[in-house]
């Protein structure tokens, strides 16, 4: 098993290697403040370690969304929301567990919610999407 995201993992599955969104979180980008922290800690938790994947829904690219447990039984997607590390992605997921625990997080201002306003990674891909269709049209 790899990471290639901090919310996205690639995994052998029948002799392949399938990624695997994880669903219902929304890690930081690599470029954004603590996208690279999300990235270490999932590989710290998953990196190497058999894993169960639950999941059935596909993103519009194919994918298939998963919850990861962890070989002692943990969600890595409930881990790095509580770490601070990954937003709930409440427009694609109804697990309110996951809501909460962002809510925890951000009380208790741990990981990415230490900075008072947290720009989250679709709005940050929106910006920076916009950005580069500005500067190619200069």
């Amino acid at each position: 098993m790899g990471v290639i995201h901090g919310d996205s993992l690639r995994v052998m599955y029948e002799g392949k290697a399938v990624q695997i969104p994880l669903l219902g979180i929304d890690c930081p980008e690599k470029r954004q403040p603590f996208g690279t922290r999300a990235n270490e800690y999932t590989s710290e938790l998953a990196f190497g370690q058999d894993v169960t994947v639950y999941g059935g829904r596909r993103d519009r690219y194919g994918r298939r969304l998963a919850e990861v447990l962890l070989p002692d039984g943990r969600s890595l997607n409930q881990e790095l929301t509580n770490a601070g590390l990954a937003w709930w992605f409440r427009k694609y997921s109804k697990d309110f567990r996951l809501g909460e625990l962002e809510r925890q997080a951000r009380e208790a201002k741990r990981g990415l919610w230490v900075a008072p306003h947290s720009v989250s990674p679709w709005e940050w891909r929106q910006h920076a999407s916009g950005t580069e269709r500005k500067a190619v049209r200069q």
